[in-house]
């Protein structure tokens, strides 16, 4: 019995603490958007993203071009000739493999200039959002804009608005989600 009233005396005093709290909660993709610095980075990285698949899907259009010429001439090649021909499809497999690993693997170059590009960028947001938060004593933030799911959100508790002014930004209701 002394459990039970325990328990329920922590939830009821959970509950309550909670109350207490101010919350409210940003929107970091509709922030970033206002970001010309951002919008920028996001460009480069795509576009770095689309010359590097581009090299990676040619060397698999060489790769499959060596493979057909191998299946058509595999009856004219003795074992010898037919054991380099393979080894040379799956040495050229296993360098798109690892310059694919190298561009776009974990730590790849992709991974490393957008942490060049937008690191800065995302601290200076963190920044805004923490001076906002002191400045208005809330207690929690939330992002909107990542896994958190909202089923409700109070649009007078969204402070992405503030976050954009702070930045020097104007916010533009056309950029929201």
């Amino acid at each position: 019995m002394k459990k039970i009233i325990f328990v329920l005396a922590f939830i009821v005093l959970s509950v309550g603490s909670t109350f207490a709290q101010r919350f409210a909660y940003v929107d970091s993709e509709y922030i970033l958007k206002h970001i010309p610095e951002y919008v920028s980075a996001q460009k480069q990285l795509d576009d770095l993203s689309t010359k590097w698949q581009e090299e990676v899907d040619k060397q698999y259009g060489d790769i499959e071009r060596l493979y057909k010429a191998y299946q058509n001439d595999q009856v004219l090649l003795n074992d010898d000739m037919r054991r380099r021909r393979e080894d040379e499809i799956v040495n050229k497999e296993k360098e798109v493999k690892e310059f694919q690993r190298l561009k776009f693997g974990f730590e790849g170059d992709l991974y490393k200039e957008r942490i060049r590009l937008v690191k800065p960028i995302q601290d200076r947001v963190a920044k805004a959002i923490q001076d906002i938060a002191t400045a208005q004593g809330l207690d929690l933030i939330l992002d909107k804009g990542s896994e958190v799911t909202f089923l409700f959100a109070n649009p007078k508790l969204d402070k992405s608005n503030d976050i954009i002014t702070k930045l020097g930004f104007k916010p533009d209701p056309n950029l929201a989600n």
